[in-house]
């Protein structure tokens, strides 16, 4: 049985591996601890990314939408929010297949089921269905950014040196 460190790992190097396929810049932070795992560059303009490692469970994908950690009175639970991250990125390691899902999307949800098929009651309101958000349907094509809804205010956008005009044209 994996480890959820293990887990972690195997999801990141997913990710990042179909996002080089797609010619899409990825960016590893250096330091633990931050609320997002990679950066990803889409068309110029960088995306925290908080990926997760989200199983089937029969015709849904459950991702879950929050991180744990020990303190003096326990387990505690802590959502993601728009502050913390642009994006989750999930992979499902029973298709083999990973996920975009803007934050604007999903804030204060702790749980997201990507549908694979029907609701077996025939419910359709609300359903969010996986095939809506295929890493390579959102991010793999020109112009993907613009499927993902505006850009969170302030979210960086690379324009060359830093800061501006740092590097002479001359030299």
């Amino acid at each position: 049985m994996l480890t959820t460190d293990q887990k972690g790992a195997i999801a990141e190097t997913a990710i990042a591996h179909e996002a080089v396929k797609l010619g899409i810049g990825v960016l590893k932070p250096v330091n633990e601890g931050l609320r997002y795992d990679l950066v990803l560059d889409v068309n110029e303009i960088l995306f925290r990314v908080q990926v997760k490692w989200a199983p089937r469970i029969g015709d849904v994908i459950v991702l879950r939408c929050y991180s744990n950690c020990r303190s003096r009175t326990g387990s505690v639970r802590r959502l993601y929010s728009p502050d913390e991250i642009d994006a989750y990125a999930a992979y499902c390691p029973e298709l083999d297949k990973n996920y975009f899902l803007p934050m604007s999307e999903f804030i204060g949800q702790q749980h997201i089921q990507l549908r694979l098929a029907p609701a077996r009651n025939n419910q359709r309101r609300g359903i969010v269905w996986a095939k809506d958000y295929e890493f390579a349907g959102r991010l793999g094509v020109p112009g993907a950014v613009a499927q993902l809804g505006e850009r969170r205010a302030g979210s960086a956008k690379v324009r060359g040196s830093s800061p501006l005009g740092s590097i002479d044209s001359a030299g």
